[in-house]
């Protein structure tokens, strides 16, 4: 079964976010909400934090639009403490790091490099139901780009919010639809 259209399974990890405690998220904690749930390999390594970095630059748009962010690897959230307290980069991010070192949600998803116990370099987006409508994995060497995971959810959005319209490639909010039918059948 593909993994887009599919109900996220249930899970519970432990989190660290900045200027807050240790605590629990389940797949109830989403409920309702559009999430990002973006996978990356490790902490304290090269491409990591670089796209964090850039999600990061995004963060306060995503809440704007009701979503909200989780960077998620195999490593504890004691490591994920530890490196927000170290790397500048990773210091100013304000989104929550879940841990997964039972490899839980990396398995959930589909994205657990057994051999290594680390996670592809992956992104999904949950829509308020549960539902996976968007997903993204590149390899270990490639960054991925939050502008362009910003305008999907844009348009995952728009999709959800104007039923029998779709959104064509390089759409932009308030850019024109496409709403499909017989009579755009070799239009195109």
């Amino acid at each position: 079964m593909g993994i887009i259209g599919s109900t996220i399974k249930p899970f519970k990890a432990t989190a660290f976010q900045a200027d807050k405690d240790f605590f629990d998220v389940t797949e109830k904690d989403i409920e309702g909400k559009w999430a990002v749930f973006f996978f990356y390999p490790a902490d304290f390594t090269f491409v990591c934090p670089t796209e964090l970095e850039d999600l990061g630059e995004k963060y306060e748009m995503l809440q704007s639009m009701g979503v909200e962010v989780f960077a998620v690897s195999t490593d504890t959230h004691f490591s994920h403490k530890a490196w927000h307290d170290t790397s500048e980069k990773i210091g100013k991010l304000k989104f929550a790091f879940l841990g997964d070192q039972l490899h839980t949600l990396s398995n959930n998803f589909g994205v657990l490099r057994e051999e290594m116990g680390l996670a592809d370099r992956a992104t999904f987006v949950v829509d308020p139901d549960g539902v996976i409508q968007i997903m993204e994995i590149t390899c270990e060497g490639v960054g991925r780009n939050a502008n362009e995971l910003t305008r999907k959810i844009k348009a995952a959005q728009y999709v959800r919010a104007n039923p029998g319209q779709v959104c064509p490639a390089a759409w932009e909010e308030g850019s024109d639809t496409l709403a499909p039918s017989l009579d755009l059948v070799g239009k195109i």
